[in-house]
């Protein structure tokens, strides 16, 4: 007979997050294998503290062929991980994306292969949640595709920052895009900005080699700054077009700093259009008129060598519109 007080009506159905409720048995795949046995574990345990998961392989409930193992342990094709039960406080439920932003995330997406995935990002979408963001675009995609086996971000873009972003589908294809972003001076992925600089950008200026050292202030807000105790940090720039009072230029970032594109272009005075923290508080207000309402910098090109592959894989995104319209409005240069 049903336990009526247990499972009165208005008793809300409890959470299901996934979590094993009782012991399960993971088969290691050719994608998973080489990994270590706890980022293995808090992959399949999304929302399980840290400290939790290192306790349960220490305690000997997380067994790898019958046997203990070691939190370091490099798990290997056809191991067989026994996981135990696992508890932990029923959270409240992931917030859901909306057909409108569902729709244009699908209408973004500017290559897709098997283990590949590069997005056309939105300005103004977090790549992830965390820090007051609810839904990122990380969290967002895998809701939008709930088959997936595996999504993860292959690096990261600022939140105000448009244009393509790459997302593995794989495991195997993240380490390898991983180990090419850790070439030395970026050379195994190449990446080019579009940006909106303040004032005439000097013609002779095509390089800026500047070491950056970042630090953290109130609330965690980061800080990058040209100082000598800093890491090596070199952008190429390149012109495109001149405008009164403004210039449109490429940038490839050649080694990968934080914020290295807006700090390098300040260092020689020409701070990027909306640049609310690097940028020219007085100028970028007066730009406002013109739709410039956020930071003026596009990822408008990856070139990267797909696994086996000879050939430069290159992928473009297009100015995103309110960037564009922009330079509509603006005055082209006499020169």
């Amino acid at each position: 007979m049903r336990d009526m007080k247990n499972h009165s009506p208005n008793t809300p159905a409890p959470v299901d997050n996934g979590l094993p409720t009782k012991v399960s048995f993971a088969q290691v795949d050719e994608d998973q294998a080489g990994q270590r046995l706890d980022n293995f574990l808090m992959a399949r345990l999304k929302g399980v503290p840290k400290s939790k998961v290192y306790n349960i392989i220490r305690k000997g409930e997380v067994r790898v062929n019958k046997g203990r193992a070691k939190p370091d342990y490099k798990i290997a094709l056809g191991d067989e991980i026994r996981i135990p039960p696992v508890r932990v406080a029923e959270k409240e439920p992931l917030a859901k994306p909306s057909n409108m932003m569902t729709k244009l995330l699908e209408q973004s997406i500017v290559f897709e292969n098997e283990g590949l995935l590069v997005i056309n990002k939105p300005a103004g979408l977090a790549v992830h949640g965390g820090s007051g963001v609810s839904l990122g675009l990380i969290e967002t995609l895998r809701q939008m595709r709930p088959d997936a086996r595996y999504l993860e971000l292959v690096h990261r873009l600022d939140r105000d920052t448009s244009g393509c972003i790459m997302v593995a589908k794989k495991r195997s294809m993240l380490r390898h895009l991983q180990a090419a972003l850790r070439e030395k001076n970026n050379s195994g992925i190449r990446k080019i900005y579009q940006a909106l600089v303040i004032g005439d950008w000097p013609k002779n200026c095509r390089h800026v080699d500047a070491p950056l050292l970042k630090t953290e202030v109130v609330n965690d807000e980061r800080i990058v700054r040209v100082h000598v105790d800093g890491k090596p940090s070199l952008t190429e720039f390149k012109v495109l077009k001149n405008f009164n009072n403004c210039t449109l230029v490429e940038a490839r970032p050649i080694t990968g700093r934080t914020h290295q594109i807006r700090v390098h272009a300040k260092h020689v005075g020409h701070s990027l259009v909306g640049d609310e923290k690097y940028g020219d508080d007085v100028f970028n207000a007066s730009m406002r008129g013109l739709g410039a309402k956020r930071l003026f910098l596009h990822a408008a090109e990856l070139g990267f060598y797909l696994p086996d592959a000879k050939e430069l894989t290159i992928v473009q995104a297009p100015l995103a519109t309110d960037l564009a319209n922009v330079l509509q409005k603006l005055t082209p240069a006499n020169l």
